[in-house]
């Protein structure tokens, strides 16, 4: 795990041990100045020696600012080193997500996924800010507070040594109890921001059904939740602040007592005294320091396993180490495949053979679960088949470059996703160099130039993240026309007519006849209308093909098929208006 979020250190390496450096020799003039101090008292107030005074006085402040200098430059180089570190771990983590195939993503959910670049990065960034800092100055300081103590006096010193070994053993009684919280709370986390995804992006269905109650009772739940774990946490934590302030206390109170004593029989100077008194607090002010630096670890820790799950995440598809570089034609061939999203899982598609010819029109119909959507998305190697051979233009999609390959399948998914941008830099996610005349006449083809020439910036109009502001048909349109600007081979639409009238569903079919035929159309459809004039129809159910043929040898051997087909037919009149121009 380490190593794994050290690789991402990179170029504020030097940043990195600059910081520890300064720190150090901040804490160095820190531990002079009492000495200094001392000298004050016993060589110059006690001897009334003026001269004496104003010199170490001038060295006193030499030592302060250079002391300042290099806490500045510790500052300046640890936030630069820990913010560079968190800006590479984000960059890193999302480039990495875009590697993923659909059954990496699959294991991880958006608000997750968001977590960890956002919070768990907070995390790490601070806490390896306190590491190059504080773990470096409150350690250092301590020892050398410690040693400069015992060479002043080390039965006094000794006090300090008890202190020390009296706390560490308190703190490894509080912190690993306090961890286990920790892990736990950024798991809540997740479900907190899934909660607030999920109101955010429905929330016109939220107001729609008059829940907006429902959707603040189940944040508050999940903010709760977050509040128990932390309080339970820092319960456990806030433990070590009276334990601390007490043995700081005790300290002082002993130094004090026993440290008059060994001044009035002459062992210990006045200014000895002030010194220890002074190292007290950098020992024990130390010591706080190392416990805030153990409460940010813990707190770090999970934060750091999770974004390292996603930094080692590896995808599941792969190129080939000579892939084809070029996608002859349309044609596709299953050849005994099976299909399950997980090794233990249950198959969804069992023991499928089909042979589709290019330029070929092919429906695809089949009741809710029954493993369309799945059947198409092995075709671009969205995911790979179980068992098997899936081949397109007469070649394994296992061997083609992924890139090649994705480029030749356009596929228009079952949920339609815009982006906030113009009409145009949306229709350009197909072809980022078609001119304004390929995008208007892709729009054509999937009669989305009508209602585009309707608004007011026309091709230049700013669509809302998400497509919040085009009707739900009008999305599928967009949708369609930018699969069609990448010229593919094939063209797979997943539902993505089912907010389009009948009529405009007739007339999107018809202009793919007519103006792209060489390209093969796989339509997948609830509408018997939307698929009965295609060369040929899948039937499917339960993951399996349980029939393939035209229209009319479907009607006299399939029933599944003949019985969707009269259900439709019998109660839905845009169907009988439409259904001989389809």
């Amino acid at each position: 795990m380490l190593k794994v979020l050290g690789a991402q250190i990179k170029e504020f390496k030097k940043d990195s041990i600059l910081t520890p450096v300064f720190m150090i020799l901040e804490v160095i003039m820190e531990m002079i100045i009492p000495l200094l101090m001392a000298s004050i008292i016993d060589d110059g107030v006690n001897a009334v020696n003026l001269n004496h005074i104003y010199k170490i006085g001038g060295l006193m402040i030499v030592m302060a600012l250079i002391g300042l200098w290099a806490g500045l430059m510790g500052a300046k180089y640890g936030a630069r080193a820990s913010t560079g570190f968190a800006r590479n771990l984000r960059k890193a983590m999302y480039e990495n997500i875009q590697t993923y195939s659909f059954a990496n993503i699959d294991k991880y959910s958006t608000s997750s996924l968001i977590t960890r670049l956002t919070t768990d990065v907070t995390n790490i960034q601070n806490a390896y800010q306190m590491i190059l800092r504080m773990a470096m100055r409150a350690p250092a300081s301590m020892i050398i507070a410690m040693v400069m103590a015992f060479s002043i006096n080390a039965r006094l010193a000794s006090i300090y040594l008890v202190a020390v070994i009296f706390l560490a053993i308190c703190l490894s009684f509080i912190m690993p109890r306090a961890n286990k919280y920790f892990r736990q709370v950024f798991e809540k986390y997740d479900d907190l921001n899934a909660s607030v995804q999920e109101n955010v992006s429905a929330i016109r269905v939220v107001k729609a059904y008059v829940r907006e109650d429902y959707e603040k009772d189940k944040f508050a739940k999940a903010n709760q939740n977050i509040y128990n774990m932390f309080l339970k946490a820092e319960k456990l934590v806030v433990i070590n602040m009276p334990l601390m302030m007490a043995t700081v206390y005790g300290c002082i109170l002993l130094i004090s007592w026993l440290g008059a004593k060994t001044i009035v029989a002459g062992g210990l100077t006045t200014g000895e005294m002030m010194s220890l008194l002074a190292y007290c607090m950098n020992i024990l002010m130390s010591l706080m320091m190392v416990s805030m630096i153990f409460v940010m670890l813990s707190m770090s820790y999970a934060s750091a396993k999770r974004i390292a799950e996603v930094l080692t995440e590896q995808t599941s598809l792969r190129n080939p180490e000579n892939p084809v570089m070029d996608v002859r034609d349309g044609s596709i061939t299953f050849k005994e495949v099976s299909f399950a999203y997980n090794k233990d899982s249950k198959p969804v598609l069992n023991n499928i053979n089909l042979d589709i010819h290019s330029g070929e029109t092919i429906g695809i119909i089949g009741g809710t679960g029954s493993a369309k959507s799945s059947l198409v998305n092995l075709i671009s190697r969205l995911y790979d088949v179980t068992s098997g051979e899936l081949l397109v233009g007469g070649i394994d999609v296992r061997k083609y470059d992924m890139e090649v390959l994705r480029n030749q399948v356009a596929v228009v998914l079952q949920k339609n996703v815009l982006f906030s941008g113009t009409i145009l830099e949306n229709l350009r996610w197909g072809d980022k160099n078609a001119t304004e005349e390929e995008c208007i006449r892709a729009c054509q083809l999937a009669c989305a130039d009508e209602f585009i020439q309707k608004m007011p910036d026309k091709y230049n109009t700013f669509i809302e993240q998400g497509g919040t502001n085009v009707s739900g048909g009008q999305k599928q349109r967009l949708c369609i026309a930018r699969a069609l600007l990448k010229k593919p081979r094939i063209l797979i639409l997943d539902d993505s007519t089912s907010a389009v009238d009948t009529a405009t569903d007739a007339r999107i079919r018809r202009a793919f006849a007519e103006e792209i035929p060489d390209t093969t159309k796989l339509i997948i459809a609830q509408r018997v209308s939307s698929v009965q004039n295609a060369d040929r129809i899948i039937v499917m159910d339960n993951g399996m093909v349980t029939a393939f043929g035209t229209h009319d040898e479907l009607l006299e051997n399939s029933p599944i098929y003949r019985e969707v087909y009269e259900s439709q037919t019998g109660g839905n009149a845009d169907f009988d208006q439409n259904g001989g121009d389809n």
